[in-house]
Formats: C-alpha cells, structure tokens, sequence
C-alpha cells in the first residue's frame, strides 16, 4: 500500500511478498494473451533491465521457499520451457496481437496456393522484423535459479498444475482441514465459550464458499499465513487456530480475529451468536491490508 512496515521474517511477510509478487508479474508488459493462459511479450524496457530473468527467478524463487506458484503460463510457454521452442505447438489463440490474429486466421482457413499467397504477403513485415528469442531465453536462466527449471525438464506433468492454470481446488472442507483447533482443558470454562465458536468457524467457511467460492476462501487463508493458495511445499509449520479469551491486565476482550502469519495462527474471537461472529470476521477481512493483522 505504500507504506513501509517492518517485520520479522519468520515465515509470514516472506509468503505475503511471493503471493504479491505472483499477483503482480502476469500483470506486468512482460506477458500477454488469454488470462490464465499468458505468453512472453516483448517489451523492450525489460529487455534492458532484464526484467525476464528476474521473472524467471520470482517463479522459482517463489516454488523453493514457500510461496504461491505462478499458475498463469500458457500450454506453449510451458512446452517452450521443458522441450525448447524448437518443439513447441503453439495454437492460434497464443496469438495476442488481434490484427495479427486475424492475418493468421486468414492463412489458416486459405483453400489454395492463390489464397495463400495473398494472405502471407501481408505477414511479410512482420516475419521479416521478428524472431528474437532473448526474453525466453532470460526467462529460461531466471528458472534455473535453486535448480527448478532442472526439475521442471525432469518431472514436466508435477511442475505443469504449478505454472500453467488449472482449476482451484480449495473448498471450505479443505480450507477447515488445514488448521489445528487448539482448544483448552476440558471441563473449563475457557473450553465451553470455545466450543461454542467452532461450529461458527466451520459455518463461516461453508457460507464463505457458498456466497463467493474460491475468493473469499483465498482472501480468509491469506489473512492467516500470508499465502492465499497452499504452497506446493505445504505449511511449515501447520496452519492452527487459537482462541482470544479476555485480556487479564484490561479485563477486555477483541471482538475481531487477530492472526499471526509467521507461525500460521488464527485467533478467532469469542462470540455467542453466529450473526457477531461473522460481522467482526467480516469487517476484519475487508479492512486488513498487510501481514494479516486485524
């Protein structure tokens, strides 16, 4: 948000920063097309700053320690990656320019030698002025970063759900399964006002796929450990969930939920009807810009 902010690297801001830089770099000039399905653009700015390596690198980087896979390569540049341009398939839709598009189209659906020639001609420029290959080039050193592009060639089909789109799969019962509800002794009373707000959080997540799908879903996990996917290698340590019981210095108690993300802990604050507890889980969410603190 502009706004320096300082914090200890125990895992938390680290995931923040990759999850903001994965959300940043399909944004940036360096990438084109369908979204979900992006291939390399040239931009002559980032060639000069070699901007493609430092892409390269963010996506490895990001694989290695913990952070949010890419997710936005097309089929094409990903095949460009594990078996070389030299091999790939691209398909008219790779295609981002739209009167290129069509110039090409019109090549494709020519039904003679006549119509072919007269709709190359028109290609003839840009044939002429094109064919650099450095972005992909830079862009293939930047994944050698740690060893990934190595293993990205070695073991393609368990690095392709990482980097080229594929349907989400995180649901309300998986979101749930992935935290640990540290509850207190039994038979005290600090457990009988806790257990009274785990069906609430249960509930919350039910409502929160059923109104907004996978988003909100995103958005509640990112509020507890910096990342709003699962990283590729998991949780360290596992995400839990803890519970705001009242201050004893000030005999007050937070109505908002208050969340940890250098060591995945979510507090949930203690309600006794479902209506406060999603009003305060709610407010907290939507007001919460940096390393998830209500």
């Amino acid at each position: 948000m502009g706004v320096p902010e300082e914090a200890v690297d125990l895992g938390g801001p680290r995931r923040e920063f990759l999850r903001l830089l994965m959300e940043a770099l399909p944004k940036s000039p360096m990438f084109e097309g369908e979204e979900g399905k992006l291939n390399l653009a040239f931009d002559s700015t980032a060639m000069r700053e070699d901007r493609y390596f430092i892409a390269g690198r963010a996506i490895a980087v990001s694989l290695v320690h913990g952070g949010s896979p890419a997710g936005f390569l097309s089929p094409t540049l990903f095949s460009c990656l594990v078996d070389g341009p030299e091999l790939a398939k691209p398909v008219l839709e790779d295609v981002a320019d739209i009167d290129l598009h069509e110039k090409i189209k019109r090549v494709t659906e020519g039904k003679s030698l006549e119509d072919l020639l007269a709709t190359t001609e028109p290609l003839e420029e840009y044939l002429a002025n094109a064919g650099c290959l450095r972005p992909l080039r830079r862009f293939r050193d930047g994944l050698r970063t740690l060893g990934v592009l190595d293993k990205i060639q070695a073991h393609p089909e368990s690095f392709r759900p990482l980097l080229c789109w594929s349907p989400t799969n995180l649901t309300a019962d998986l979101l749930g399964s992935l935290f640990t509800i540290r509850l207190s002794t039994v038979g005290s009373n600090r457990r009988s006002a806790e257990e009274v707000v785990v069906p609430f959080w249960r509930d919350y997540l039910t409502d929160a796929e059923d109104q907004e799908g996978t988003q909100k879903l995103r958005t509640i996990l990112a509020f507890a450990t910096g990342a709003n996917t699962v990283p590729p290698i998991g949780f360290d340590p596992p995400p839990s969930i803890e519970f705001l019981h009242q201050n004893d210095d000030s005999g007050t108690t937070s109505k908002l939920p208050i969340a940890n993300t250098c060591i995945n802990c979510l507090k949930l604050p203690l309600h006794s009807s479902y209506i406060d507890f999603q009003e305060n889980m709610d407010f907290a969410l939507g007001n919460t810009q940096g390393f998830g603190i209500a």
